[in-house]
């Protein structure tokens, strides 16, 4: 198998989107062995991991934008 991206940039990479050690080896270890399902399968489930944080995140900033507006909506009457 051609391997398109060097395992220094890859490693980074997956560090940057937030893959720990334990799931850093394993992506690793599919890598090298050329297992593309599994690779993708890892990434699609950190993926869905990091997506439902930013919702939740979201959610915590759109409670903060409502109070935001209580208070000023309040201090304008």
């Amino acid at each position: 198998m051609v391997q398109t991206i060097a395992e220094q940039d890859l490693i980074l990479n997956l560090k940057a989107a937030g893959f720990d050690g334990t799931l850093l080896q394993e992506f690793l270890g599919c890598w090298k062995a050329g297992k593309i399902i599994e690779q993708l399968q890892l990434l699609s489930q950190k993926r869905a991991e990091l997506l439902d944080q930013v919702h939740k995140e979201e959610k915590q900033i759109n409670c903060l934008d409502y109070l935001v507006y209580q208070i000023e909506k309040a201090k304008n009457c």
